[in-house]
């Protein structure tokens, strides 16, 4: 019997207001857990159930999560968008600028939180930052920061299918975020199913001839009839495809995130 994906409460984590944690940081977030810090940014369709289980495994296998809250329905167990939110989301220039290649906006204010939170735990080599959809390659542009030392990109989909070669992030942050994969042995996590349309493969080739064997590379098989039955419209594989009873191939993509992370941080 198929039980879904893991699931949490946000009850169960606390919710800092906006600046609190970062004076450029202007969204609020959920907090939770002792360790090497990891920022978690959700999907497309805001802190849902299972973005917020993936924080609980997170925090269970000995980190501090920080979630932004950054627009959809927080806790909301239906795959929705507002009004609201789509409006803010076709308006707003920190989002839309890393679509358009840009260099300013979220970028910018998730590094100035990714600094903050170091800060306060500066013993550790760094943070971590894991992207998803919409918000995947955000986890790239964020390691333009020295701060952040574990980028994960959970099949990102920013600039979109139809630039499916194009990278996530502006042309001076890939030069940084390159110099520091050169220089300072920054390392980069990928994952997407291979039929992800939404993520394209052509997005993932691009990265891996521009970092080399410092981006690793998770593709699940999405393929018809691939043995783990994943379904053709396959996206979510840190989240919404994993299942643990018994354990498939995104489960062990998202605790090879584990992995990584603790690679990284510890």
């Amino acid at each position: 019997m198929d039980e879904g994906a893991p699931i949490g409460d946000l009850a169960d984590w606390e919710q800092v207001g906006a600046r609190r944690v970062a004076r450029e940081f202007d969204y609020p977030v959920y907090q939770r857990g002792e360790g090497p810090r990891v920022i978690l940014l959700h999907e497309f369709f805001g802190i849902r159930p299972d973005v917020v289980g993936l924080g609980d495994q997170l925090v269970e296998n000995g980190f501090a999560v920080t979630m932004p809250y950054l627009f959809g329905q927080a806790d909301d167990r239906s795959p929705r968008v507002t009004p609201i939110t789509q409006a803010r989301l076709c308006i707003t220039k920190e989002f839309w600028a890393l679509g358009g290649r840009g260099e300013r906006g979220f970028s910018a204010k998730l590094r100035a939180l990714a600094e903050a939170l170091h800060a306060q735990n500066s013993s550790r080599p760094g943070v971590g930052v894991i992207g998803m959809c919409f918000t995947g390659g955000f986890a790239l542009a964020a390691a333009v920061s020295p701060s952040v030392v574990a980028p994960v990109l959970g099949q990102p989909a920013l600039p979109g299918a139809l630039f499916g070669g194009a990278m996530p992030l502006g042309r001076d942050e890939m030069s940084a975020v390159s110099r520091r994969a050169r220089d300072e042995g920054l390392c980069v996590l990928g994952v997407r199913f291979s039929g992800d349309r939404i993520s394209p493969k052509r997005r993932f080739s691009a990265l891996q001839k521009r970092f080399g064997d410092a981006f690793e590379v998770i593709e699940l098989d999405s393929s018809w009839g691939n043995p783990g039955r994943f379904g053709p419209m396959a996206h979510s594989v840190l989240t919404g495809e994993v299942r643990e009873e018994p354990p498939n191939d995104a489960a062990g993509a998202r605790d090879r995130v584990v992995t990584f992370l603790k690679e990284q941080l510890t």
